[in-house]
């Protein structure tokens, strides 16, 4: 009887699965928002059942995706059903949201890298390559479009243009990190709910205000700086790029344990919540407010201010 209903159970994810898949494939817009719930039955899964089950489930779905959408749907079963079954391990295993969150974004930043490396390999195509094509088209209708403008401005403009475009060249795999980040956590803020309602025990997020990164995160910080500064690696080099994305990557954490220490403080001087909200969103709307909380949260880290203001308040 227990394997019956495992296997019904699973026919009914693998149905629900392939119609989120043709959704996901041939409806344009609606589609989009679809593809963010394509890990759920593989989560509701790998939640209730054992590793080798779960296997067997991913195996039977890729077959699925093949029937269904072809061979083009295989990569969307590989990247959101190994990113669901990873986040149902974690459920099962009892893990914090922000360890799902973790978890779950390096299997979909992984799964991701793979399938990029794979229709590279089989397939001859290079996003990369194409995704700069793109950028120098666009680049030349701009420049189109300036010329009727006058020169010096036009120039300014152009420059401004050219130097956007090659940061986000440099930030690549960095802007690869953040966005899994924020993938997985709508797949989260979808899933979880749905899968609550099932009857599978889903721990809390921990509160924003307590998260915080070890002290050694600031060493690795400074030590990135050093290395920018005195190496003065080549424009365009893997050092430069390697160094750029730390540096992006370091300075993110520094204005996220920022953000952490004002909804600490603001707890514990119970300040109404629009406070801290408030100071969130201008943060990122105005720069002199991100720069702010970036230092304060290096000095967060550095000097251990929670702790000294929780003995100061005891």
């Amino acid at each position: 009887m227990k394997n019956v209903h495992k296997l019904t159970e699973g026919a009914v994810l693998l149905a629900a699965f392939a119609v989120l898949l043709l959704m996901s494939l041939y409806l344009p817009i609606i589609g989009t928002i679809v593809t963010f719930g394509l890990p759920v039955p593989f989560m509701l899964f790998a939640a209730k059942n054992k590793r080798g089950d779960t296997a067997i489930f991913f195996v039977a779905a890729i077959l699925i995706s093949f029937i269904v959408g072809t061979i083009t749907a295989i990569p969307l079963t590989l990247i959101f059903g190994l990113t669901g079954i990873v986040i149902g391990e974690l459920i099962k295993l009892k893990k914090e949201r922000t360890v799902m969150l973790l978890g779950g974004s390096l299997a979909f930043l992984a799964m991701f890298l793979l399938v990029f490396a794979g229709m590279n390999l089989l397939l001859n195509v290079n996003f990369v390559e194409e995704l700069k094509v793109v950028l120098e088209q666009s680049m030349d209708m701009t420049k189109n479009m300036l010329s009727t403008l006058d020169n010096n401005e036009a120039e300014q403009i152009f420059k401004q243009l050219e130097a956007t475009m090659t940061a986000l060249e440099t930030l690549l795999p960095s802007l690869l990190v953040l966005t899994s980040a924020i993938y997985v956590f709508i797949i989260q803020l979808i899933g979880v709910p749905i899968v609550r309602r099932f009857g599978i025990e889903v721990k809390k997020w921990r509160s924003f205000a307590d998260i915080s990164f070890p002290k050694s995160i600031l060493w690795y910080f400074l030590i990135t700086m050093v290395a920018q500064l005195f190496m003065k690696p080549e424009e365009g080099s893997f050092t430069m790029m390697a160094i750029v994305n730390l540096l992006f990557v370091f300075q993110l954490i520094m204005v996220i344990q920022g953000l952490s220490f004002i909804f600490f403080y603001s707890r514990l001087k119970n300040w109404p919540k629009v406070v801290p909200i408030a100071i969130l969103v201008f943060t990122f709307l105005l720069p002199i407010f991100l720069y702010i909380v970036r230092i304060l949260g290096i000095i967060d880290i550095g000097f251990d201010l929670r702790k000294r203001l929780d003995n100061r308040d005891a």
